[in-house]
């Protein structure tokens, strides 16, 4: 009697490991039935159970079987390390270095041929210098042949210059989506614009997230009675509406006029803040000017205690120094603009990560799920 040696073969998709068993069985080949291997006979006359034919590995999603990769530019690592650690991914090697003149060379240190890639990049002060960075870095992804490339840029240097509000201007927020564009993006992932319709700017897929997520955590956690929420202009209504519907608290909003860029005069107070606990709402924080003045005029209206909260900590020029020396209770930000170093010291101002949200929106992204699920 002849013997030879069978190996049972599972299907990869029943996550059991591989076995291999031997047995005895007469040289003649085994019969098929419906798809299944007949099982032979033993020495003993006992039949060994029917094996299923192998079945073929389904192939994952298309999202599975691509790289992802974040990589990052000198304007905030601190964030983009962040982000990486939340992912579970780590932070991509490159080589960012200038010239004696200021010129950026950049390099990439690791193959990205194929991979879907994100960038973190906020264009904060110096703006011209981290918005070059950030096309020159697109440019080495695009020429690496990147599979995709996802600008991330938590803060969007010139989103104020939107519209022509005056003769003979720039529309600075449109060249930037171009520039972008045009220099590989294939896709922008953005966090409070200054003005929601220069999503419409860009010819590619925009996901414009909030970080009232994580400012609405805070403030329920803080839990301020009697609170109102303040937009400080006409302009942040929505945002303010949206925050205060979060709370289930009123909403008053700051008549603002402004006669210069960076001059702005408070006219009046609409909505009933006498007794009330204002927490003021804006995306950015530049010179501190309007967000002062509207401390002043709420005290003025009767209004108990001022807190404020911003997204973005431009904090350029004087800004420290008033908010050090008004009479606010607290300032708190998120960290999509590295916080100043004068600004770290001055107690009134707290930072909050949005890494997490951030972390979270790459991953929807990546898995191509819905990303507005981190919003409801």
């Amino acid at each position: 009697m002849n013997e030879r040696n069978t190996t049972a073969v599972l299907s990869p998709i029943s996550e059991q490991a591989d076995e291999t068993e031997t047995i005895s069985q007469p040289a003649s080949a085994p019969s098929t039935q419906g798809g299944h291997t007949k099982g032979p006979q033993s020495p003993q006359g006992l039949r060994v159970p029917d094996l299923p034919a192998p079945e073929k590995k389904r192939p994952g999603r298309l999202s599975e079987s691509k790289r992802i990769k974040i990589f990052c530019g000198s304007s905030n690592p601190a964030l983009a390390e962040e982000i990486c650690k939340f992912v579970g991914v780590p932070l991509g090697e490159t080589r960012l270095q200038r010239f004696s003149d200021g010129e950026v060379h950049f390099q990439l240190l690791e193959n990205v041929r194929g991979a879907d890639v994100f960038l973190v990049q906020p264009t904060s002060f110096p703006v011209d210098q981290h918005l070059v960075e950030l096309l020159i870095m697109m440019d080495a992804l695009k020429r690496a042949s990147a599979g995709r490339i996802t600008v991330v840029i938590p803060y969007y240097g010139y989103a104020r210059q939107d519209r022509k509000d005056r003769p003979r201007v720039a529309i600075t927020s449109k060249l930037v989506a171009d520039l972008l564009t045009t220099a590989g993006a294939n896709r922008a992932l953005l966090v409070d614009l200054h003005a929601a319709q220069i999503q419409g700017f860009f010819n590619i897929p925009v996901d414009h997230l909030f970080a009232s997520p994580v400012l609405v955590s805070y403030f329920r956690e803080l839990d301020l009675p009697n609170l109102t929420v303040v937009s400080p202009d006409a302009g942040g209504v929505e945002r303010a509406r949206f925050f205060a519907k979060k709370l289930d608290v009123p909403l008053a909003i700051v008549d603002k006029r402004r006669t210069d860029i960076n001059v702005t005069e408070v006219m009046n107070v609409i909505g009933d803040v006498k007794g009330r606990t204002c927490l003021i709402l804006d995306d950015i924080i530049d010179t501190a000017g309007t967000l002062v003045k509207t401390v002043d005029a709420l005290l003025a209206e009767g209004a108990e205690k001022v807190y404020a909260c911003a997204t973005h900590p431009v904090l350029s020029g004087p800004a420290v120094e008033r908010i050090a020396a008004s009479r606010l209770e607290q300032l708190i930000v998120t960290n999509t603009i590295p916080l100043r170093e004068d600004a770290q010291k001055v107690e009134k101002i707290k930072v909050l990560s949005i890494a997490g949200l951030l972390g979270r929106a790459i991953e929807s992204i990546h898995m191509e799920t819905s990303v507005s699920t981190l919003f409801n």
